[in-house]
């Protein structure tokens, strides 16, 4: 009797383990938002060959599903892998290359650091970025005499935190024989007493950069390498790199092909007349990996640099309206182009005018046509009336611009028309969704505060106590669905990526807190403990 139950015990344990179904991993015991179109929360799922198979509670899961990869998550909160909807990836590896000028508080700290850098890193050309003379305490624009000489004998080129602006010495304007009579359409050379300064705005930037060596192909690669550490850090899965030319973007897919480069990229392709005419007889490209299916343009430049095109001229620089990068006409005929294809149309639009213009050429390129999706990138400023244009067009914000500017925007706008400025809110209302990004490296990267800044309206030290034009704030659950489910839906991917369920990419982060519940100032400092892309963990 005792063999026979013996054996009926073995058969069932056999039975049982016949039955369940072997996987890649398995997660349990985890407080899991998956950003499905309820907004369930689950407690664990299974993933076989890269994709999430079931999504349900942990008994059920475990009974079904057997895995040599078992993770227990012990409470600790899930939710789908970040999404940065306009970010500058390649960018952000390049910084690492150059002298770092996030966070100066003076041009005096600025050549410090160079000197430093050079020290140790000697070059015939020197490169920095991330300098904001709105962080000064004289908030002007720097000079080129100290770098003159300095370095008589060296170009330097320094560029300003949003890339819409730099500083250059002597040297470097030598490059390209740049004198007060020299133009530039869509850009300004600023000029005191009758003299350069060396600060270059948009377009005249390119006075000198056509002449800057141009990195090589280990300088990319190194690049987008340092970038993916960085990223997959903050759990970033996916980021939409705002302006890439067709060598850069080949290089990022034989990178993905060969598995070095795990992180999905999509690719907006630099709006310039080669690159519109190469993709658009090439048509969409797209794997697991890669997805290039948009341009990106220009319409103006930036507000902390007064490029930002105003309808009316700037409060604290009177008779200056900005800057308009794109003429109307070119732009109204790229746009005719592109609406007669599969393509995507993503465009730089921060002043009022700007704005005004742009989405009144989308409205008309895309006469007649459903679900095109276009974007616009920033949507900064707008014009009361031009809110209900974002019925059909996403507005593709980064809430840390608004903390980040929130100091002096208004003595750019003034009080009337700050009220349409950095309207998160204003815009979901009118569209229905925002998609959500940092403009790294112009912001920091960490998702959490732009997390952070989208709910709260505060810089990290809680500045303003009220918050800043709070009627535009988001909640959290918009917040979450804005950096992960409508960033994918911006991209045409919300059917493989953005929440956790069966069918999509296993592409998730474990956070060290409950992104949802914890205190609004402890969002700043929260980190990801693990991220996993396709199922693989990339970052522990």
């Amino acid at each position: 009797m005792m063999i026979k139950l013996l054996s009926i015990l073995v058969l069932t344990a056999l039975t049982s383990c016949q039955q369940k179904i072997k996987v890649d991993s398995v997660v349990i015991n985890a407080n899991v938002y998956t950003v499905n179109s309820s907004f369930d929360k689950a407690e664990a799922f299974a993933i076989k060959d890269s994709k999430f198979i079931e999504v349900g509670n942990s008994k059920d899961i475990q009974e079904k599903y057997t895995s040599d990869n078992l993770i227990d998550a012990k409470g600790q909160t899930i939710v789908p892998g970040f999404i940065d909807a306009h970010c500058h990836f390649l960018a952000l590896g390049f910084n690492s290359q150059q002298v770092d000028l996030v966070g100066t508080t003076s041009f005096e700290e600025i050549i410090n650091k160079i000197i430093e850098y050079t020290k140790t890193h000697p070059s015939e050309y020197i490169r920095g970025s991330g300098w904001d003379q709105n962080d000064w305490d004289i908030k002007e624009f720097p000079n080129k005499a100290k770098l003159d000489s300095l370095f008589p004998n060296t170009p330097v080129l320094l560029k300003r935190i949003d890339g819409h602006a730099c500083l250059v010495n002597q040297s470097a304007l030598d490059l390209g024989n740049v004198t007060i009579d020299s133009k530039v359409e869509g850009g300004e050379l600023v000029i005191e007493d009758g003299k350069l300064t060396g600060v270059l705005i948009d377009r005249a930037q390119q006075l000198v950069t056509k002449y800057w060596p141009k990195p090589t192909r280990n300088d990319v690669v190194n690049a987008l390498l340092k970038a993916q550490d960085i990223c997959f850090g903050y759990g970033l899965t996916t980021v939409n790199d705002a302006g890439l030319d067709k060598g850069v973007i080949e290089i990022i897919d034989s990178l993905q092909q060969t598995g070095d480069l795990k992180m999905r990229v999509y690719a907006m392709v630099s709006g310039t007349p080669n690159n519109v005419d190469y993709y658009l007889n090439k048509g969409i490209i797209k794997t697991d990996k890669l997805d290039v299916r948009s341009f990106k343009f220009y319409a103006d430049g930036a507000l902390g640099s007064r490029g930002a095109l105003l309808r009316k001229s700037y409060s604290d620089k009177p008779n200056h309206f900005g800057l308009q990068l794109t003429d109307l006409k070119t732009f109204d005929t790229y746009a005719k182009r592109i609406a007669n294809s599969e393509y995507q149309m993503n465009t730089h639009a921060i002043g009022d005018s700007a704005n005004h213009a742009v989405l009144r050429i989308y409205k008309n390129a895309l006469e007649g046509k459903k679900d095109r999706r276009w974007k616009i990138e920033h949507a900064q400023v707008i014009s009361p009336e031009d809110f209900e244009l974002f019925d059909d067009i996403i507005p593709s914000v980064q809430p840390t611009h608004a903390t980040s500017d929130m100091y002096w925007a208004e003595d750019r706008l003034g009080h009337e028309r700050i009220k349409g400025a950095y309207a998160y809110k204003d815009l979901l209302n009118h569209y229905g969704k925002v998609a959500l990004g940092t403009d790294f490296p112009v912001e920091q990267v960490s998702p959490f505060l732009t997390f952070y800044a989208a709910v709260a309206r505060q810089d990290v030290k809680g500045y303003p106590k009220d918050g800043f034009q709070m009627e535009n704030s988001l909640s959290r659950e918009e917040t979450l669905k804005g950096m992960t489910i409508w960033a994918a839906y911006s991209n045409f991917e919300e059917g493989e990526k953005g929440s956790i369920e069966a069918g999509k990419f296993a592409d998730f982060i474990i956070l060290d807190k409950n992104i949802m519940e914890v205190p609004v100032k402890e969002i700043p400092e929260m980190k990801t403990l693990q991220t996993f892309v396709g199922g693989e963990s990339v970052f522990n």
